[in-house]
C-alpha cells in the first residue's frame, strides 16, 4: 500500500501540473436506462438497469468529480455506486481514479475498504481524439490480482445524426473466464456501438466467454 500511495501522489502531482483547457464546467446530471448492464465484457444482473450520474467540473482547471451508479430493476444484488475524479491533460489525455463499490447483500458495508469489503480502486489513463481513443486501467486496491484492462476504439461513421464506433478490449485477472485459473490476458470485449440523439445500441462479443449481447439504451438528461 505504501508503493500505491506514492504512485498515486506522483500521478496527482503530474496531472495538476499539466492540466489542460477546460471544455465544460459546472454540474451535470442524468441517467441511462439500458436493456442489460454489460461492462468490459461482463454482464451484471439479468434485467433492465437504471444508471444515474452526478458530476461537477471545476471552472478554470477542468477537474471533474462525480458519482455513477447502476441498479437492476429485477436483481437487488446487481447494484453499484462509484465515485471518481478525472483530471484532463491537454486536449486529448486524462487520468481517472475510480472507487468502485459493488455491495453484496446490501449497502451496509460501505465504509469497509479492507480485503473483505466491496470496494475496488482503479487508476486509469485515456487518450481521445475525434476518431481514435485508447484506454488503460489497473486495480490498485481491493483486487489481489491487480487486474488490468486495455481498450481501443475507432469512430468510423458520423453522418445524419448517427455516430458509430468499433472497439476491442482485453484484460487479465477478474476480467477473464472464471474457469481460466491462470487469469492470463484475454480479449474480452469486442463490439459495435451506434447512437443517435438520446438512443444507443451496442452489439458486444466476449470471445473468452464465447457469448454476446445486443443492448439498447436511452439517455435522460435535462
Amino acid at each position: 500500500m505504501k508503493k500505491t500511495s506514492k504512485f498515486f501522489t506522483l500521478i496527482v502531482g503530474l496531472v495538476l501540473l499539466f492540466t489542460g483547457t477546460v471544455k465544460a464546467e459546472g454540474f451535470d446530471i442524468g441517467a441511462d436506462v439500458v436493456s442489460r448492464y454489460v461492462w468490459r465484457g461482463t454482464q451484471f444482473g439479468d434485467g433492465i438497469a437504471a444508471q444515474p450520474w452526478l458530476s461537477y467540473t471545476f471552472p478554470g482547471i477542468g477537474i471533474e468529480v462525480g458519482a455513477w451508479g447502476s441498479y437492476d430493476i429485477s436483481d437487488d444484488d446487481a447494484s453499484e455506486a462509484d465515485l471518481y475524479v478525472t483530471v484532463p491533460i491537454g486536449d486529448s489525455f486524462s487520468f481517472t481514479v475510480t472507487d468502485y463499490f459493488f455491495p453484496t447483500g446490501g449497502f451496509d458495508d460501505y465504509f469497509n475498504w479492507g480485503d473483505d469489503g466491496s470496494h475496488t480502486v482503479e487508476l486509469a489513463a485515456g487518450f481521445d481524439t475525434d476518431k481514435f481513443n485508447l484506454f488503460g486501467a489497473v486495480n490498485v486496491s481491493g483486487d489481489d490480482d491487480n487486474s488490468m484492462y486495455f481498450e481501443a476504439g475507432y469512430n468510423f461513421y458520423d453522418k445524419d445524426d448517427y455516430s458509430a464506433s468499433l472497439f476491442v478490449g482485453g484484460g487479465d485477472g477478474m476480467y477473464t473466464n472464471d474457469s481460466d485459473a491462470s487469469g492470463d490476458f484475454d480479449i474480452v470485449n469486442v463490439g459495435l456501438s451506434v447512437s443517435k440523439d438520446i438512443f444507443s445500441a451496442s452489439y458486444i462479443v466476449n470471445p473468452d466467454l464465447e457469448t454476446s449481447w445486443l443492448i439498447v439504451g436511452v439517455t435522460l438528461q435535462p
